[in-house]
């Protein structure tokens, strides 16, 4: 079974929209690698890097570089991932720029997707200023989480984009399409969930909480350990000098970890509870898209366990970044195919519809 429809019947700019869902991806990627080797001031300045278009690298630049920012040396290994990253989404930008673009020449086109894409230039343009702001601002936690947010909301509106210009529809009985219409405020509320836990994962990240649990499933070898929840989750709180490492006590980062266990909890269990009610319903799509949905949940449970166990390494990581985009792809996936769903239209004429 093909992933997408034949390519007579595509939308234009499906394949524009596939490679920048390919690209939001690795921007995804790089953002989480970028954060993960400590390279987010790899650059003190933006969009440059120390008046730099690329990174300086010669011996002269670096000096340069130095006399300019004495109170942030020149680190190599951290100077390129910036850049890099920064790139890539400038990239990325710029193919959105060219999808919103096309949307507006196709706006009276019936059936042809408007809203999305130019909510999606807007969603990349704000993204651009929290990449800037988490440099200005040294990595402030709040602006480091909605970096993130905005990051996996752009991959996942990017995913709907292209299966609305793939325009694959499911044909299913009148009985099966009204169980499915009974699962969209399920749905709905398993995405504000999943992307709930992936804002705390984003907290526990920006506050370098990963590491205030080193034992699993116990913290410190007890279930219920002391916390400081109040600054743990204190939103408000102050902006620099330097978050780079984190500023938070032990006790508020172990609350912040505890959280994200919590919010884990809560996430497995609704989704196999709504996973379990789509297992139900009598059509073959349905049941295996449930079934990719406990999957990536499994995988991303599998990494974040993992992670914990041995010590936050890189590589994994990076992969509980992606399994967390993912999950949500997933869910956005069956979203899309839901709302698209129709029935025979014998059956439609029999009922009266």
């Amino acid at each position: 079974m093909s992933l997408f429809n034949d390519a007579s019947q595509r939308k234009t700019g499906f394949r524009l929209a596939l490679a920048a869902t390919c690209l939001a991806t690795a921007v995804v990627m790089l953002g989480a690698f970028t954060r993960l080797v400590d390279a987010g001031l790899g650059c003190p300045d933006w969009p440059g890097c120390y008046g730099h278009l690329t990174w300086p690298t010669e011996a002269h630049e670096i000096t340069r570089a130095q006399e300019l920012f004495p109170d942030a040396p020149v680190e190599a290994s951290k100077t390129w991932p910036e850049m890099v990253h920064r790139y890539f989404a400038s990239t990325l930008g710029l193919v959105i720029g060219i999808l919103a673009i096309l949307a507006w020449r196709k706006r009276e086109q019936d059936g042809y997707p408007f809203r999305l894409p130019i909510f999606l230039l807007f969603v990349v343009v704000w993204q651009g200023l929290f990449g800037m702001w988490t440099v200005t601002l040294k990595l402030w936690p709040q602006v480091v989480t909605l970096h993130l947010l905005g990051g996996m909301a752009t991959l996942s509106l990017l995913w709907l984009l292209t299966l609305r210009l793939d325009d694959t529809r499911w044909v299913v009985s009148t009985k099966s399409w009204r169980r499915l219409q009974n699962t969209k405020l399920w749905l709905v509320g398993a995405v504000i969930i999943v992307f709930t836990q992936i804002a705390l994962g984003g907290w526990t990240s920006a506050n370098y909480a990963a590491f205030a649990c080193p034992d699993f499933p116990s913290c410190h070898a007890q279930w219920w350990p002391p916390m400081n929840a109040s600054q743990g989750f204190n939103f408000a709180q102050s902006i620099g000098p330097n978050y780079l490492g984190g500023q938070l006590e032990s006790e508020a980062r172990v609350a912040i970890h505890m959280g994200h266990r919590i919010g884990a909890i809560i996430t497995t269990l609704y989704l196999l509870v709504f996973c379990g009610a789509l297992l139900r319903v009598n059509e073959r799509r349905v049941r295996r898209m449930a079934l990719v949905i406990v999957a990536a949940l499994g995988l991303q449970i599998t990494l974040g366990i993992s992670n914990i166990l041995w010590m936050v390494p890189l590589s994994m990581a990076v992969l509980h970044n992606i399994g967390a985009a993912l999950l949500l792809l997933t869910l956005v996936t069956l979203g899309a195919k839901i709302w698209a769903a129709q029935a025979p239209r014998q059956e439609n004429l029999a009922n009266g519809n």
